[in-house]
């Protein structure tokens, strides 16, 4: 069994970010409640550009209501900067979830469930951005705060712990990460049950883990499951399993199994064009992979070509 190249990686990836809870009940049926609404609706399905400019109205709209700086800006705020994030568009979401924190912090203090939202949130972009020691004291906080308010078993701390594992595993914590993958699986399993699609992410972040560890066998399993769960939900087009596809190929490629590996490289990569757009960073990821995939068999005209599509990508994501 060959070992796996260094040129080719499994990727790690967030789960579904935190967006904002209810709208309050008297304003669930205003403009800007009912623009929120739909761009939840939108953002579970992994329509992201779809819901970009309905939370940029919600979040216009509450600005021009209440002033750029009232509690009512926070959540709208956060939920644009969620958008953004999985659009790739990190140096735009940031500043909006550092304002939404600063207003989150001054009206509802330090400890409460909001604020470890967009800690979670803000702790996970960072860690995109590969700015990981900014990135876990922020998820540390987050957790702790919601162990704090709303206990070790509800499904909302999963959102940090996962986070956090992602980190871990992008410095190569390998045991550390496993811990908290599975922490979050079990708590994600008794509370919504086998087939939610929350846990897939974590099922696809916990192979990473396995293929690391050499326990290949149990990566294909979660990897293979997760693809299942989340077609069952949403389709076959959705970013996690887009995902899903990338690590399980990274795990063929690991194997030596090229052909297979090639051909799920290849289906990432147009189920990611086909969610996130032609111009993502996760899109990038797989074509940096499938490059190193054709320079391992010395298809070094194919990995040039697929390296300059990379390369234009990330030039047009990377935050100056």
């Amino acid at each position: 069994m060959k070992a796996l190249r260094a040129s080719i990686c499994v990727a790690v990836t967030a789960l579904a970010l935190s967006l904002s809870p209810g709208a309050p009940s008297y304003a669930q049926d205003d403009e800007a409640g009912i623009a929120t609404r739909q761009m939840k609706e939108l953002y579970r399905a992994g329509k992201y550009a779809e819901a970009l400019p309905l939370a940029q109205k919600a979040l216009a709209l509450r600005e021009k209501e209440f002033g750029p700086d009232d509690a009512n800006v926070a959540m709208p705020l956060n939920d644009l900067g969620t958008i953004h994030y999985n659009l790739g568009q990190y140096a735009v979401a940031e500043p909006l979830y550092k304002r939404a924190l600063v207003i989150r912090e001054k009206t509802l203090g330090p400890d409460h469930e909001e604020v470890a939202m967009v800690l979670n949130n803000l702790g996970d972009l960072y860690r995109a951005e590969e700015r990981y020691a900014e990135a876990e004291p922020l998820l540390k906080r987050s957790i702790a705060i919601d162990e704090k308010t709303i206990g070790p078993n509800d499904p909302s701390i999963v959102l940090p712990l996962s986070n956090l594992g992602a980190v871990y595993s992008s410095q190569g914590r390998y045991d550390q990460a496993e811990l908290l993958f599975k922490r979050g699986l079990a708590v994600l399993r008794k509370a919504l049950g086998p087939d939610d699609p929350e846990a897939t992410v974590l099922m696809n972040n916990l192979a990473d883990t396995y293929i690391n560890l050499h326990r290949y066998a149990d990566a294909e399993r979660l990897l293979k499951r997760s693809m299942v769960v989340t077609e069952k939900a949403f389709g076959p087009d959705h970013a996690d399993i887009a995902q899903a596809l990338n690590n399980l190929a990274a795990l063929y490629a690991r194997q030596g199994r090229n052909a297979e590996a090639e051909r799920l490289f290849k289906r990432s990569a147009a189920t990611f064009e086909k969610t996130l757009g032609p111009n993502h960073p996760d899109l990038a990821g797989v074509l940096d992979n499938l490059a190193g995939l054709y320079r391992d068999q010395g298809r070094y005209a194919d990995a040039q070509q697929v390296m300059k599509r990379s390369m234009a990508i990330r030039g047009k994501t990377r935050p100056i």
